[in-house]
């Protein structure tokens, strides 16, 4: 089938009309039926992962219901982010792909445009309710159909050093506004200190911030993909940002280096804006500061709002050259949804679960090491994973993401406007569309 082909299907996918003219016309034109609805015998998938410890997991499915169901997963490692993306496509393309694979969610759309994604709706509809509605929206893109079922997800958080907030007088923001705010204070008491960093080196948190503000980068009208990177929501955080770093109130510094790890762990910087997952890194970043750090939700633009962005998190899909999807999606909602499986994700591979009901249950009953002196810790992030927003992700994040890196980058090391870099990203992601095909909304 020709790129341009499915690149239209695939616009057409994202609009009201997804569930017809993809999940009827584009899979049945690509020879991917769904012949194995009524296969019978012993059925042996291949699942594509990163996620370590996930052979021991997929152990207590061979052991238990696959060997019940004459169901076996055999796991394969690979490498995370685009190039496991890349991988994917290559072997699809050759009608080689694995039964199974793991995929971020901003990679989603790529992966169902090159028509690799099978739709599991029928198989693994009734799974919706375990999951909070912006997570679920996330693997169906927003449509009827299901392109894969949710398995560890990244609602961002504010963390901060307690005791130094105590030591300098600091209260905790509650809004974007009182963060600011906070971070001159600080400057005024400890020039050189930072409240925090602002850094282009990981997009995702640039990513989830918009989403937190209500950007939607990108969306649908009819045939055409409408790119709103540069959008209202995330102006308001590239200014916000954009001015802090030029007025010198946070360090412009990135993130996961030696000097950022330095900084954490001698109380140079006292606040990081990160995700559910942040007690892992701190703990390798900054040893010494283990129990004085505590967490609370992320700061609102506004008093009347309660909502987070997503920073990272990933989703089990099956592939269109499976040829035995509903044993995969079978194994993909089990996974997923099953408290065994989900505990055992957690104990081996250390992932916050998507699953609302194992956000409080198993590993998540009592705080995680570094943060032992706040009992309450997956409580509340229980509670801020509710209020996930919806993303929206389009067929070129890599190439978002890569303008990002390089234009807010060179922006925040000069302190200069961040509004240019933010058009920058846009105007790459639009030429981008239009090189590989896509319509696109002027």
């Amino acid at each position: 089938m020709p790129n341009t082909k499915r690149r239209r299907l695939f616009v057409r996918s994202a609009a009201a009309t997804i569930a017809v003219a993809l999940g009827a016309t584009a899979l049945t034109a690509c020879g991917s039926s769904d012949e194995d609805s009524a296969e019978s015998g012993p059925v042996s998938l291949t699942y594509w992962t990163w996620t370590p410890g996930m052979d021991k997991v997929v152990d207590l499915w061979n052991k238990g219901q696959g060997k019940k169901d004459q169901i076996t997963v055999t796991v394969k490692k690979q490498a995370s982010g685009d190039t496991l993306v890349t991988k994917i496509l290559t072997a699809h393309k050759a009608g080689k792909a694995p039964d199974l694979v793991q995929a971020e969610y901003q990679a989603l759309p790529t992966l169902v445009s090159n028509d690799a994604l099978a739709d599991i709706a029928k198989n693994v509809g009734d799974a919706k309710a375990k999951f909070a509605d912006g997570v679920w929206q996330q693997t169906t893109l927003g449509t009827d159909a299901v392109y894969a079922v949710p398995q560890d997800i990244g609602p961002m958080m504010f963390y901060y050093r307690a005791d130094l907030f105590k030591k300098y007088g600091l209260t905790v923001p509650t809004t974007w506004e009182q963060f600011a705010a906070t971070a001159r204070t600080l400057k005024e008491k400890a020039p050189d200190t930072d409240l925090t960093t602002f850094s282009a080196n990981d997009s995702g948190l640039f990513a989830g911030l918009a989403q937190q503000a209500g950007a939607k980068w990108w969306t649908t009208s009819g045939d055409k993909w409408n790119v709103g990177i540069d959008d209202a929501a995330t102006k308001k955080v590239a200014d916000f940002w954009g001015g802090l770093v030029k007025e010198g109130a946070i360090d412009n510094q990135p993130m996961y280096t030696p000097a950022w790890n330095k900084a954490l762990n001698t109380g140079k910087q006292i606040a990081w804006v990160s995700a559910v997952w942040a007690p892992g890194t701190l703990t390798t970043a900054a040893p010494d500061t283990k129990g004085k750090w505590a967490m609370a939700p992320l700061p609102q633009w506004s008093n009347s709002e309660n909502v987070t962005g997503s920073w990272g998190g990933s989703s089990t899909a099956v592939t269109t050259d499976s040829k035995h999807k509903e044993a995969a999606a079978k194994f993909a909602a089990w996974l997923n949804t099953d408290g065994d499986a989900l505990n055992a994700l957690a104990k081996e591979s250390g992932i916050y679960p998507a699953s609302t009901s194992a956000q409080l249950s198993g590993a998540f009953t009592t705080p995680p090491d570094y943060f032992s002196n706040q009992a309450d810790f997956y409580t509340t992030a229980a509670k801020i994973a509710k209020t996930t927003a919806p993303s929206a992700w389009g067929p070129n994040v890599n190439v978002a993401y890569t303008t990002f890196k390089d234009a807010f980058g060179a922006a925040a090391k000069d302190k200069s406007d961040f509004s240019a870099a933010l058009a920058k990203m846009q105007a790459d992601t639009v030429a981008d569309l239009k090189k590989q095909g896509f319509e696109v909304s002027e």
